[in-house]
């Protein structure tokens, strides 16, 4: 009698810990404001730790969306952005696993140079807000800080993610 072998499952730990980061990313900021908001007992001391995690990584959480009145998101538009754009950029990774052209860490030093350069979108956006040159306003801060989401994810989203950081012989 022959065994026959199956494929053996293995989880990532890199990609693991990455994904969960990025689901926390993604779903803390916009229930943060609910979770305030619901008085029922545990949820609005999650809400505080949320928040205070967004007034650590947001420059300006004052400026998030109100939610769930007077509750605001756990962070600016501009830093959700930014989010979305490392989320969209993970779901493109999970449709073609890092094979595209648009994949930047396999352009070595270029690739870094030209995400360098996309994620500064972000800094150039906010400095531009602080010299005065136009207010906070969501429809000009969301795409600068999508763009510096995407960026950042097309160069790292196949070095969390790929078979390399499983197991690098």
């Amino acid at each position: 009698m022959q065994l026959t072998s199956h494929k053996q499952f293995q989880i990532n730990p890199v990609s693991f810990i990455a994904d969960f980061l990025l689901t926390g990313m993604v779903i803390g900021p916009i229930a943060a404001p609910f979770l305030a908001a619901s008085g029922l007992p545990i949820l609005p001391t999650i809400a505080k730790i949320i928040y205070f995690m967004g007034h650590h990584v947001c420059p300006q959480p004052q400026m998030g969306v109100e939610l769930a009145p007077p509750f605001i998101m756990a962070v600016c538009m501009r830093c959700y952005g930014t989010v979305m754009g490392l989320f969209a950029t993970r779901l493109l990774y999970m449709a073609d696993e890092g094979k595209a052209f648009y994949w930047l860490h396999q352009y070595g030093w270029n690739g870094a140079a030209l995400a360098t350069v996309l994620m500064m979108a972000y800094p150039l956006e906010m400095a531009g807000q602080i010299l005065g040159w136009w207010n906070f306003q969501n429809l000009i801060v969301v795409p600068f800080g999508l763009i510096t989401g995407l960026a950042w994810g097309l160069f790292t989203m196949p070095i969390l993610h790929g078979k390399q950081s499983l197991n690098p012989t």
